[in-house]
């Protein structure tokens, strides 16, 4: 069932978001050559606990830190570890608020030092296929259309979008309905209602999009080893466009 948001319940998100956001711009300052993956996943804990908010992925189902790490061919759920980041590396943040019982979800991409042109480009194509989806995040249009239109701009631009695993809703849970795939034909799924709220998450691979899940039971990769990219963010569907909520005052 999708939950549609009281006014109450929208600013609490609004805080968790800010929260989020900036422990996601945090974490990218961290990110450079030298730090440990473990290092940047403790720094960014204790930021949101000194928030006042609570780390979302801590323990669930499971998951045994703060932040998801994934590093070059690791598209999400990357576990920090003893991992050291090296020039040329690109890592992908995914991080989670919660404050007074509401979820905040964000994640981007970071390079460490120079990469190479077209990892760039892959950075930048899943950032701004975030925003050609969120066009249609808007009252009157259908789930589908967003995941369509992240779809067309990824392959319009010689990338791959990953289809096992997708967007969502997002409020007292980190996970609700509806599911917000990145692909797909438009006019399909729920219609668009003010007071939903979703999390959009373009989850792009350079080369094929198969993927295959480590051992750990969590870290999921691309199966060719070229690199992957994440980004996403926290969203209202309102009466106009969309509000963004996972910003911060740093962004």
């Amino acid at each position: 069932m999708i939950k549609l948001k009281s006014q109450r319940e929208i600013s609490l998100m609004r805080k968790a978001g800010e929260i989020t956001a900036a422990a996601r711009a945090y974490a990218g300052k961290l990110v450079t050559a030298g730090i440990t993956t473990r290092e940047i996943d403790k720094a960014v804990h204790d930021f949101i606990i000194a928030q006042g908010a609570t780390p979302t992925f801590l323990g669930y189902s499971g998951y045994p830190a703060s932040v998801c790490l994934s590093v070059n061919d690791e598209l999400i759920h990357g576990i920090p570890g003893k991992r050291v980041l090296r020039d040329g590396d690109i890592v992908s943040v995914d991080v989670g608020a919660t404050w007074h019982g509401y979820v905040g979800d964000c994640a981007a991409t970071f390079t460490v030092g120079e990469v190479p042109a077209e990892t760039r480009r892959l950075i930048e194509v899943t950032r701004q296929s975030f925003f050609e989806g969120i066009k249609y995040a808007r009252e009157g249009y259908r789930i589908s259309d967003i995941g369509h239109a992240v779809q067309q701009y990824v392959e319009e631009n010689g990338f791959s979008v990953v289809r096992e695993y997708v967007g969502h809703g997002v409020g007292a849970a980190m996970h609700e309905d509806p599911e917000v795939p990145n692909y797909g034909k438009p006019g399909r799924g729920p219609r668009l209602v003010r007071g939903m709220t979703l999390a959009v998450e373009p989850m792009v691979n350079m080369g094929t999009a198969a993927i295959r899940v480590l051992d750990d039971g969590w870290t999921v990769v691309t199966q060719d080893g070229k690199p992957a990219c994440h980004y996403e963010n926290t969203i209202l569907i309102t009466s106009g466009d969309p509000e963004i909520l996972t910003v911060c005052g740093e962004e």
